[in-house]
């Protein structure tokens, strides 16, 4: 089930300049400038969708960290954690040209086997899936919705 989360709407808080022919995009995460990628903007939007939609705090998002799945290196887009810090969302994004589907949740399915969150959400900026995970039934439900932060 496809959830519009709007993200466009999240455009104007976004930070852009022009710095040696180059577009760049400011992370409030990393805290500095990035070079501005298709998917980037997607990142952006995300994370701002998470803070003024959701209210999750900054400090609850990691982003681009590396972990290692089955002995090989891997980078996760975003992981929010819960109000007790334990992994809870995991977010994959991808370029708007690029669909939303099963590889991309196989990839992100692939990134939270070390994580066990409980929701996995992907989107392109245009399409988002989000699913919640029951580790018990070893089951999945889309939702029409991103859950609330805990």
């Amino acid at each position: 089930m496809n959830i519009d989360l709007g993200l466009m709407r999240f455009n104007g808080l976004l930070k852009v300049k022009r710095d040696n022919g180059k577009r760049l995009i400011f992370d409030p995460i990393r805290k500095k400038w990035l070079v501005l990628q298709p998917e980037e903007m997607v990142r952006q939007l995300a994370i701002h969708y998470l803070v003024e939609e959701k209210g999750c705090s900054l400090a609850r998002i990691n982003i681009e960290k590396g972990l290692k799945v089955n002995l090989l290196n891997k980078r996760f887009d975003l992981l929010v954690y819960s109000r007790d810090l334990k992994p809870f969302l995991l977010v994959e994004c991808k370029a708007p040209q690029v669909p939303v589907n099963q590889d991309a949740f196989r990839q992100v399915a692939w990134y939270n086997m070390p994580l066990k969150v409980r929701y996995l959400l992907v989107t392109n900026g245009i399409e988002s899936y989000c699913c919640a995970l029951d580790y018990e039934r070893e089951s999945y439900e889309f939702l029409n919705a991103v859950p609330d932060m805990e």
